[in-house]
């Protein structure tokens, strides 16, 4: 029985670990509810930038799961926070979907069209993407703009199968320009930064589970929460075995971890 009793915060992938598409995967109402009787504090931490808090929120409850809506961080919101707090860049040029645009807009950004000048480019997972996007984007890099990632993925997860996600968009901008970006989603330090202060939770007593190696793993690692892999996404056994750091656990799918948070004891009591 591994020892779950000092866990006191709980971060949750969403896509491959929750849900897929529409449907939640087996345990995964299970989890949540253990969660709750717990007493921890949860926040269901996505890399997927293709719409706002408030989609996923409708999405996950359309799922039948117990989310609120202040329990969903999105890398799109992550990268709106950061460039806020820690940039003078109010003005961008974003490859992403009109939902993306529409948070950034609403968060106070201006947003650059094709043909016209930024001091910025941000790349996120983009279903408009088209020739004269990409073109206008290397060229604004090329000349020198600042250069941000909403995350790394290189798949996006859908009921049909991988599709390409963000980390296509960053190798082909790459291949034009020689240049990568600044990425805050996972599994990089302003993604999980932004996550522990809203869980108020310390990185030692806080679990991640998810289902991706590269990024829920490798943020794992480095911020030094207790991972826990499972394998109802986009890695298979034998990869999540040849990782380095191993995750502490891996299980089949969230329903083996609401059960072993069922036998364990209830969280101590916060500080």
């Amino acid at each position: 029985m591994p020892g779950l009793d000092h866990i006191r915060g709980f971060l949750c992938d969403m896509d491959g670990t929750l849900l897929i598409g529409g449907s939640a995967l087996p345990g995964a109402a299970d989890l949540l509810a253990a969660i709750r009787r717990r007493g921890a504090p949860l926040l269901v931490l996505t890399n997927n930038s293709s719409d706002r808090r408030g989609s996923f929120h409708a999405r996950l409850s359309a799922a039948g799961l117990d989310v609120a809506p202040d329990e969903v961080y999105t890398s799109g919101d992550a990268t709106c926070d950061h460039l806020l707090a820690h940039t003078a860049h109010r003005r961008v040029f974003l490859l992403g979907t009109p939902a993306l645009q529409a948070e950034f807009a609403a968060r106070g950004f201006a947003l650059a069209r094709v043909g016209e000048p930024a001091p910025a480019v941000v790349a996120a997972f983009d279903l408009t993407l088209d020739y004269d996007k990409l073109r206008h984007a290397c060229t604004l890099l090329l000349g020198g703009a600042d250069y941000y990632a909403t995350h790394p993925d290189a798949t996006c997860i859908t009921p049909g199968g991988l599709i390409p996600d963000v980390g296509a968009l960053i190798a082909a901008i790459r291949t034009t320009t020689g240049r990568s970006p600044f990425v805050v989603g996972k599994p990089e330090a302003p993604m999980v930064q932004a996550a522990l202060a809203r869980l108020g939770v310390d990185a030692s007593e806080t679990l991640l589970v998810g289902d991706q190696l590269d990024t829920d793993m490798t943020m794992a690692a480095r911020a030094g929460l207790y991972a826990v892999l499972v394998l109802t996404g986009e890695t298979s056994e034998d990869r999540a075995r040849a990782f380095e750091p191993a995750p502490r656990l891996i299980l089949p799918g969230v329903d083996r971890l609401a059960a072993l948070l069922a036998q364990s004891a209830s969280a101590p009591p916060t500080r």
